[in-house]
């Protein structure tokens, strides 16, 4: 048996097609209440049916939105948590390199003042270190001269001699340091306490 041309089993194209009849209304004829109005019930039981599933579906609306907002309350944790880390993931690095730039100005201290080449070559390997450290986040705590704060600062040495206010910070024995605005180490000062009478 050969095919027909329209392919097989003899479909034609038209058989596709849908046709619509031209009943002369217009729009303004159609009356859109009546097309979306709820159909009129005339048992209880299909208006208790039509209440407990306006129920359910304010119960499943609330739901869903719950479940939004708890998905959208652990996207902004995650992307919290994740800018955590990396702001901290080098913090135990940092604590190894600080005694490296407190080695550093100790061998500028101890150093002669001068022209001297080997001087100004330790000088600026101590300055880019310390910018690359900033751009990483470091920055030294301010402590010379300023109101003794335990948060950032750890006395080892008070001062009785000083004519400083007390609780000033005379000395800074060794230098604190911030890591993106958390405290990495604390500062150790010699603080005035006040002459003694």
């Amino acid at each position: 048996m050969a095919e027909d041309e329209n392919g097989p089993g003899g479909d034609s194209p038209q058989d596709d097609m849908y046709v619509i009849e031209d009943t002369g209304e217009s729009l303004n004829d159609f009356d859109y209440k009546e097309a979306v109005a709820e159909p009129e019930t005339s048992s209880p039981d299909a208006d208790k049916e039509l209440e407990r599933l306006r129920d359910e579906n304010r119960k499943l609306k609330d739901q869903y939105l719950r479940k939004m907002a708890d998905f959208e309350n652990f996207r902004k944790r995650s992307e919290r948590e994740k800018t955590d880390y990396f702001k901290w993931a080098l913090a135990d690095v940092m604590r190894e390199v600080v005694p490296v730039l407190d080695n550093f100005e100790r061998a500028l201290a101890m150093t002669p003042d001068g022209d001297g080449e080997f001087r100004k070559g330790v000088e600026l390997i101590y300055k880019q270190l310390v910018e690359v450290l900033q751009k990483y986040g470091l920055k030294p705590v301010d402590s010379t001269l300023v109101t003794f704060d335990p948060k950032v600062h750890e006395a080892v040495m008070r001062d009785e001699e000083s004519d400083l206010a007390p609780n000033t910070v005379v000395e800074v024995l060794q230098k604190g340091y911030f890591l993106n605005e958390r405290l990495l180490r604390p500062a150790m000062v010699k603080v005035a306490v006040g002459k003694s009478s």
